[in-house]
């Protein structure tokens, strides 16, 4: 019923506990059958060495290695060869809590929704991090708004949720491969009418976070420039054909 991707990159540190972790919490309260899929994306420690181990150790688990870096390029690659009613993904430090991933995925397997993301900007969300952090993110989230008219409220969460019917429409039309593919992602689902379900989460933030705040914003801001110019209704059109 459940695939959910963990995409890392040399994460030899945090890997193994934190799947064990979720692996514990999906067989414990998770009514449906599940797999955890952990999409290596070109790791130079020892991310495959683990994540192997992993995949032989739990029945539940699995593991791909794509051979070029990109966290959109590995969502892609798993998801896209992923045979499971619904889909999510799950950032490997686990910084949200895992109690809100029940209700992240609850509105996709009755078919209420298309696709759900953990937000961490609406009432009722507990979040922990610092104001650099907060200041990047809510200016990020204004910055859609204002640019791209967007409705949902938190694109960058590492946790999110989709149903395969969607991804099979989407997933073709996501030009990025990176860290702006989420973002991509839920503009083109809003532009095509899909329903987008939001749930607030408690979410505690990675001091050892190796993502590079600087280019990573750079990046977007480039995604959010191609998308005002290029033809996104015309993709839009195709997804909710």
């Amino acid at each position: 019923m459940l695939d959910v991707v963990v995409p890392v990159f040399n994460e030899e540190k945090d890997l193994e506990p934190n799947v064990r972790r979720l692996h514990a919490h999906l067989r414990d309260t998770f009514p449906y059958p599940f797999r955890i899929t952990v999409a290596d994306n070109a790791s130079t420690d020892g991310t495959p060495r683990i994540a192997a181990r992993l995949a032989e150790g739990l029945a539940e688990v699995e593991w791909i290695r794509l051979p070029e870096k990109g966290r959109g390029r590995a969502l892609r690659a798993a998801w896209s060869g992923s045979r499971a009613p619904v889909l999510a993904y799950v950032d490997v430090d686990m910084s949200t809590g895992l109690a809100a991933l029940l209700p992240l995925v609850a509105p996709l397997i009755s078919g209420h929704s298309d696709l759900a993301i953990g937000t961490r900007l609406a009432p009722g969300a507990r979040v922990v991090r610092g104001p650099k952090r907060e200041a990047i993110s809510r200016c990020y989230n204004l910055l859609l708004r204002c640019t791209l008219a967007v409705g949902f409220s938190d694109a960058q969460c590492g946790f999110k949720a989709m149903r395969r019917d969607a991804a099979e429409r989407l997933l073709p039309l996501v030009r990025d491969e990176e860290w702006f593919f989420d973002t991509e992602l839920l503009v083109l689902a809003e532009r095509a009418g899909m329903r987008i379900h939001e749930v607030p989460v408690d979410w505690v933030d990675d001091p050892d976070s190796s993502v590079d705040i600087l280019s990573t914003a750079l990046a977007d801001l480039r995604g959010i420039a191609r998308m005002r110019t290029g033809p996104i209704r015309r993709r839009a059109g195709r997804a909710a054909a």
